[in-house]
């Protein structure tokens, strides 16, 4: 049987992550979060106080980082350190958004992710997976969900971890980074235009993965 690429992308808090990753473990297949890599990024050079704006700094950076996939994809170490954790901090996500606009990472960052993904038997979770990483992938889906249910998920997994939210603020900052996501001129958030788009507001988890992994299925079906 095939094993096919499988491109996930949509904003933040629409669930990419928790779907993607539960339909790999159904399929079988590698499961890979560009966002991490882009996370860490933002928090490496933050560490090291480079400059987000430094594109000479930012190539050095990500020219000598070394990135390893670990626990089917749960888990990150860069240069043997596990950034798993790191990664998940609050402001992380905002140094992600702001390094992911540099286009020096994203195209060093992009040749990393087509090495990863390019033998297939792979769901790829992003925001460029199905335009850019990899536009000839066999399956591309799409996920959103209208922006306060967005607020409302990403508040929930944050209080899980025991960080404190300020909702309203939290709303704010996935506006922003939904604008600057997607009039960035480099890789821009925008759907495929043959994908699947899945509106996840009123969606269970199981129902979310059903639809996707029936998209999956009814590839397969057409390749034979």
């Amino acid at each position: 049987m095939r094993r096919l690429v499988v491109a996930v992308d949509g904003p933040a808090g629409a669930g990419k992550s928790t779907a993607s990753r539960a339909l790999a473990g159904r399929l079988g297949y590698a499961y890979v979060d560009t966002g991490a890599m882009y996370r860490a990024v933002g928090v490496i050079a933050h560490e090291r106080g480079i400059s987000l704006d430094d594109d000479d700094a930012l190539a050095g950076l990500v020219a000598g980082l070394r990135f390893e996939l670990r626990d089917r994809g749960e888990g990150l170490a860069v240069d043997d350190r596990d950034v798993s954790a790191a990664i998940r901090r609050a402001d992380a996500a905002e140094l992600a958004s702001r390094v992911s606009t540099r286009a020096v990472v994203r195209e060093r960052l992009v040749a990393l992710q087509r090495a990863l993904g390019g033998g297939g038997g792979v769901v790829m979770e992003g925001r460029d997976i199905g335009t850019v990483v990899f536009p000839a992938a066999d399956v591309k889906l799409y996920l959103t969900a209208d922006p306060a249910e967005r607020a409302r998920r990403r508040a929930a997994e944050l209080r899980a971890r025991g960080e404190p939210v300020d909702e309203s603020g939290l709303a704010r900052e996935i506006a922003a980074r939904d604008r600057r996501d997607s009039a960035r001129a480099h890789s821009p958030l925008r759907p495929a235009a043959d994908a699947l788009q899945l509106d996840t507001t009123g969606l269970t988890l199981a129902e979310v993965v059903a639809r996707m992994e029936a998209a999956v299925v009814a590839c397969l079906a057409d390749s034979r």
